[in-house]
């Protein structure tokens, strides 16, 4: 594993995001849980503005099996970020994920990381095909 963090022209969908008054902990910054939050919003707002997701109404739902998160800089609120969004792996019915979060202007990440989706059907939590939009959506932003 690198020890350095990514950079944002590593990534091609870019989303801004802001810090929350309830995301600091304690000790004055951004809580380390609240990263996997983030990470979960940028794909899915990516799934739903680009991929066609419904997600009260579509038959096939992505379901997160395995997340990872690797920490670099602090983040607080308040300020503005931006979470970056790629695909390091597209299969039948699964996508990883890998994603960055930046501070506002800058080009190295605070905090990196993927996580896992695997598609079911809404009905039966069996293993479903990735639909063609989604799919279609998720190819534009594959990289490697």
């Amino acid at each position: 594993m690198d020890n350095k963090p990514g950079l944002l022209s590593d990534y091609p969908h870019h989303q801004p995001l802001t810090t929350r008054w309830m995301d600091n902990d304690i000790y004055g910054h951004v809580n380390n849980v609240t990263y996997l939050s983030y990470f979960d919003t940028v794909a899915n707002q990516f799934l739903i503005e680009k991929g066609g997701l419904d997600i009260a109404k579509s038959p096939a739902i992505g379901l997160v099996v395995e997340s990872h998160c690797r920490y670099f800089a602090s983040i607080a609120y308040p300020e503005r970020i931006t979470g970056a969004l790629r695909v390091e792996h597209l299969g039948n019915s699964s996508v990883r994920y890998g994603i960055g979060i930046f501070k506002e202007g800058r080009e190295e990440a605070c905090a990196e990381g993927y996580f896992v989706h695997v598609f079911v059907d809404r009905a039966s939590n069996k293993p479903h095909d990735i639909p063609a939009p989604i799919r279609q959506a998720l190819e534009g932003i594959k990289t490697g």
